[in-house]
């Protein structure tokens, strides 16, 4: 099962030119993130001329806010989805949108950004952690732009954005922020799930999904870790973001079943 990731930013102009190299590139499964109410209609058209049988949006039936722009997120396949119930706690229920594909549960996520009002970020990790620890061991996929961490170690620490670029906790964040941000990119980790990305290539070569201008710094925001699934094949898309498709770099993850 080959799964794209993709944070497309929100864009219309360049949605033809997205929806293009998605397509060549075959997918099984595509999770978008900033999907909006102007773009979503132009994705549903896409994915029908791809011949995809499902396509579920986080916007379908989502309420007005006052305050902030709606982005949504929106996952395609090949074969029929069933939309799962969200996550309790989630402030920005948006953000999130589970599916059942088959027997494998498909959770895509966009966090928002650490400027977000009402500690969002962080009660949006809190809140979909505790959700993916306590409903169950089945397969599953975990896929989208969790806007963390800010440095992958060697050895497979993380430091989250609760640190400054010295490494030290800041005080107006502190721990609370420190084991939310962790609680995906790490602690899964220690739950039996698998970095799509790092289970294959490993710690030791720094990757940016997302980049200053000029490919300059960045951090890995965009992941896909997986459960009762083994990754086979992972690469960035970085060419997409290079020309200028979206700021972010998609994910390209093929996966089949563990081996006991």
């Amino acid at each position: 099962m080959r799964v794209i990731t993709w944070n497309v930013a929100g864009r219309v102009a360049r949605q033809p030119d997205q929806a293009e190299v998605i397509a060549r590139a075959r997918p099984d499964v595509v999770a978008l993130q900033e999907v909006t109410a102007r773009t979503l209609p132009m994705w549903r058209e896409a994915f029908e001329a791809m011949e995809f049988r499902s396509c579920a949006c986080s916007l379908d039936g989502a309420a007005g806010v006052f305050g902030r722009r709606l982005l949504g997120v929106l996952t395609a396949a090949g074969e029929p989805l069933r939309r799962l119930d969200s996550p309790p706690g989630l402030p920005w229920p948006e953000r999130v949108l589970c599916c059942g594909l088959d027997d494998i549960e498909v959770v895509n996520f966009h966090s928002p950004i650490a400027p977000a009002p009402e500690l969002a970020k962080i009660r949006t990790h809190e809140a979909l952690a505790a959700y993916l620890a306590l409903s169950g061991r089945g397969r599953r996929v975990l896929c989208g732009d969790l806007n963390t961490p800010r440095r992958e170690l060697a050895d497979g620490e993380v430091v989250s954005f609760a640190h400054d670029r010295a490494g030290r906790l800041r005080p107006e964040r502190g721990e609370r922020w420190d084991q939310a941000e962790r609680a995906l990119v790490y602690g899964l980790r220690q739950r039996g799930w698998l970095d799509a990305f790092r289970a294959l290539h490993g710690y030791g070569a720094r990757e940016a999904s997302w980049t200053f201008a000029g490919d300059r710094g960045g951090w890995r925001l965009d992941h896909v870790l997986v459960h009762g699934l083994r990754p086979v094949a992972s690469a960035y898309a970085h060419d997409w973001r290079r020309a200028g498709l979206s700021d972010h770099s998609a994910l390209v993850v093929d996966v089949a079943d563990a081996v006991d």
